[in-house]
């Protein structure tokens, strides 16, 4: 009898589609089924203690892992559907080892090496897409972390880049700086009312 072969299935979710600034960040994680998976969930329905907690766990037991950067250029360049795709990509090939088979959270697929099958809500029902959530935000929350030391006064450090009062306020008073994404609506419309199309 052969023994069984392990099938290595990635899962593959983002963060950052929705914010005014910063990269849209997406997270690749080979999963084991013999890793226990207590304490992960979407990202979203855990607190910042929890993530770090969850992050640092994930990245120390998963088979693999990696992360994929969409910068805002690029973003602004390519619209923020296919630079998510392409953030996805670049995570799932920044991998060491090559998956058999990729879980996509929501309903577009990057182009991968590997066949993708895509997952509503998938980050709530798979324990990869779960932990590749984690990874993502994470990642971004602390880049966003930086970037507030980089451009101080937008709030970055609280907001990450979400169009809050705040943040609205803040690009009003201050015009956009290098992070923001051009393209998207508020801050194309504060660049036009402050002149600097």
């Amino acid at each position: 009898m052969e023994p069984d072969i392990i099938r290595l299935v990635v899962g593959v979710d983002e963060a950052g589609r929705g914010p005014l600034a910063g990269p849209v960040i997406a997270g690749a994680v080979i999963w084991s089924h013999q890793i226990n998976t207590d304490g992960l969930a979407d990202s979203k329905r855990l607190s910042a203690g929890q993530r770090e907690t969850m992050y640092q766990h994930i990245i120390r037991v998963a088979l693999d892992w990696a992360v994929g950067e969409s910068s805002p250029e690029e973003i602004d360049a390519l619209n923020i559907r296919q630079a998510t795709l392409l953030a996805m990509q670049r995570a799932v090939e920044g991998l060491r080892l090559a998956p058999a088979l990729a879980l996509v959270d929501g309903r577009d697929s990057p182009a991968l090496a590997c066949p993708a099958i895509t997952i509503i809500r998938g980050d709530a029902l798979q324990p990869s897409i779960s932990a590749a959530s984690i990874v993502a935000k994470v990642t971004r929350d602390r880049m966003m972390h930086a970037m507030a030391q980089t451009y101080p006064g937008y709030g970055f450090e609280q907001h990450k880049g979400y169009p809050t009062a705040r943040h609205i306020a803040a690009l009003r008073e201050l015009g956009p700086c290098p992070t923001h994404r051009r393209s998207f609506a508020p801050v194309r419309n504060c660049t036009a009312d402050q002149g600097l199309g």
